[in-house]
């Protein structure tokens, strides 16, 4: 380590303001060995000799069913309009036997009322399909969850 002096022949010796790194360099070199001694250490795992993998073609999944209800209560099957819930049963009993099964989704008006969305939710329970969804649209006035 160096020390330095100021002159010594009668001027002030006014204070160093320079850091002095060599202590910090030594102790991040020793911290630097420390791990590359330890790691390998830590990383040891038990051999096994993992199953290979076969490459199955996926299968193509079906096109999804959107159902919509109007603020009005009108039920609508991929935009067609079903004049009777019995005909929305007899549409969904169709779509529930195909495989794979396709996913129904529910469009609702805000406006509409819980009753028409719960008789199109009781119509496709009957009719024995297994997924259902709702869309939505972002409210992107509010701020909330992420």
């Amino acid at each position: 380590m160096a020390m330095s002096v100021g002159p010594g022949s009668g001027e002030e010796s006014g204070a160093i303001s320079t850091i002095n790194t060599t202590p910090l360099v030594d102790v991040m070199l020793v911290l630097l060995i420390i791990f590359l001694i330890t790691i390998p250490v830590i990383n040891k795992t038990v051999k096994v000799d993992l199953p290979k993998a076969v490459n199955i073609p996926t299968q193509t999944k079906p096109e999804n069913i959107t159902i919509a209800v109007d603020k009005d209560g009108n039920i609508y099957w991929n935009d067609t309009r079903v004049p009777n819930p019995e005909a929305l049963l007899n549409d969904v009993k169709a779509a529930a036997v195909e495989k794979p099964q396709p996913e129904i989704h529910i469009r609702g008006d805000k406006d509409t009322r819980y009753e028409a969305v719960g008789r199109v939710m009781y119509m496709i329970q009957r009719g024995g399909i297994q997924k259902v969804g709702f869309l939505t649209e972002p409210d992107h006035g509010v701020r909330g969850y992420r």
